[in-house]
């Protein structure tokens, strides 16, 4: 495979694949809205048939998700909205930088998640028991210590006000 660092153009067709214990997780189409060489941003529709209540927040067909994933930072941030085009908040994974090529942006997901509701209001650390539980800190503890790193500085930003200035 050729790894390509040429930007991709807005509107160019890509797959996001997301990648978990070095299997594939999802894989979706996606929609190019920019790249800068550093941040590529794609918008893709909800990639599930079926809604997912996460309890704090559901994500159903219709809804529009436009991604930020960064080939220099340990994380992605997706910006969540209903059918409605109203702002659910934004979803975002810990992940190794983002890889492009041949067509595909790859994200390597490494356990822990934030969700910042739409207001600010809610910012919820997640899947730190699975993180724990990956033994990511004990194969590699310099991988494992950019993760804690990356969420700690969204929550951060989240909770001093700072959180959408990544994504304008």
């Amino acid at each position: 495979m050729s790894t390509s660092s040429a930007e991709a153009g807005a509107g160019t067709p890509i797959h996001v694949v997301l990648v978990k214990s070095g299997r594939t997780k999802l894989r979706y189409p996606a929609s190019v809205v920019s790249d800068d060489g550093a941040r590529l941003v794609v918008r893709a529709p909800w990639a599930a048939e079926s809604p997912r209540d996460f309890g704090f927040v559901r994500f159903e067909p219709g809804d529009v998700f436009t991604e930020h994933y960064w080939r220099d930072r340990w994380y992605a941030v997706k910006e969540v909205r209903g059918a409605d085009s109203a702002l659910k908040g934004w979803y975002c994974d810990i992940t190794r930088p983002a890889v492009v090529r041949d067509g595909e942006l790859i994200a390597e997901d490494l356990d822990l998640d934030l969700w910042v509701s739409a207001d600010g209001a809610a910012v919820l650390r997640l899947d730190e028991d699975e993180f724990a539980e990956s033994g990511l800190a004990e194969r590699d503890p310099a991988a494992a210590a950019h993760a804690v790193a990356a969420l700690d500085e969204l929550e951060l930003l989240a909770k001093l006000g700072q959180f959408t200035a990544l994504i304008d």
